[in-house]
């Protein structure tokens, strides 16, 4: 199966992202090895942050938190998931599966050995994050997250993500650029726009980004509800801190920071914030949510 590689040249001279490039070797019985981009900035001794995106994103949508989280003392780590950034990408959709993810991602953070965690997600950040919480609880030290879920296929999605997977599957040009400024309430450079279109040179690079809508559990029979069941489990024994950072303009995720409240006994009595943007709220309000871990910390929250 062919795994394509999104030429160097197409990341030259992004504005605000200024990091130097970090690459791990995964391995896949049916693809063989797949090469893991990730942003890697502060002291290798220090506390971990750990920023995953979502779809049709990548490191990227983080470029405005990461010096935050450096300059207050943290490790930044934000890995771009495969099919997406400057990670490999297979060219064909049926290489993607949700549990394929978690076991991609799972492999890059043990080979890395990450321990004392601080997970900061969001959309399919929070969906895969989640599961390797629930998978290795012992590396996480405490989680934000933001515009996320974990879905089961027990409860019917929102209508704007029914509407999203049909756009995602109908539409002749799945312009990344476009679609995430359309999903954000401010007004982008070209230069921006053009840097959330640079890993995907042509549409043969998109298999990924046109897959990830259809993995997202809507019903109960889907191949990942059962996975996912059992993380809510870990989740609902969750102590440690725990969050909740979402926007007041998602349609997508609107209330399901509610679920999270209800179930994981850490989001008791924590400093949760309201954000003001739209789903991807790291582009309008990331800088707040980076200060209030960041303050969250401060507070004795982020001592391990």
């Amino acid at each position: 199966m062919k795994v394509l590689r999104t030429p160097d040249d197409r990341f030259q001279n992004l504005p605000d992202y200024p990091f130097r490039p970090h690459y791990l070797e995964i391995s896949d019985e049916a693809l063989g090895s797949l090469r893991v981009h990730y942003v890697d900035e502060g002291a290798a001794d220090a506390p971990v942050v750990l920023c995953l995106h979502g779809e049709p994103s990548w490191s990227y949508l983080y470029r405005f938190m990461i010096p935050i989280f450096v300059d207050a003392g943290f490790r930044v780590i934000a890995p771009d998931l495969i099919g997406f950034g400057k990670s490999d990408k297979p060219a064909e959709k049926s290489a993607y599966s949700y549990n394929g993810h978690v076991r991609w991602m799972s492999q890059w953070l043990q080979a890395l050995d990450l321990q004392n965690i601080t997970l900061v997600a969001q959309d399919w950040g929070g969906l895969i994050g989640l599961r390797l919480l629930a998978e290795m609880p012992d590396r996480f030290a405490r989680v934000s997250i933001s515009n996320t879920g974990l879905p089961t296929g027990d409860q019917p999605m929102a209508e704007a993500f029914m509407q999203w997977r049909e756009y995602s599957q109908v539409v002749e040009d799945f312009d990344a650029g476009a679609i995430i400024a359309n999903f954000t309430p401010r007004e982008f450079s070209e230069a921006e726009i053009n840097a959330y279109r640079a890993p995907f040179p042509s549409d043969d690079y998109k298999a990924g980004a046109r897959q990830f809508p259809l993995l997202v559990p809507v019903s109960p029979d889907n191949p990942a509800t059962e996975a996912n069941r059992q993380a809510w489990q870990v989740l609902s024994q969750w102590q440690k801190p725990f969050l909740l950072c979402f926007s007041d303009g998602d349609p997508i995720t609107a209330g399901l920071q509610k679920v999270f409240l209800e179930r994981v006994p850490g989001a008791k009595n924590q400093p949760h914030a309201v954000l003001h943007g739209g789903h991807f709220i790291q582009e309008v309000d990331g800088e707040r949510w980076a200060n209030r871990v960041v303050d969250w910390c401060g507070t004795g929250s982020c001592n391990g």
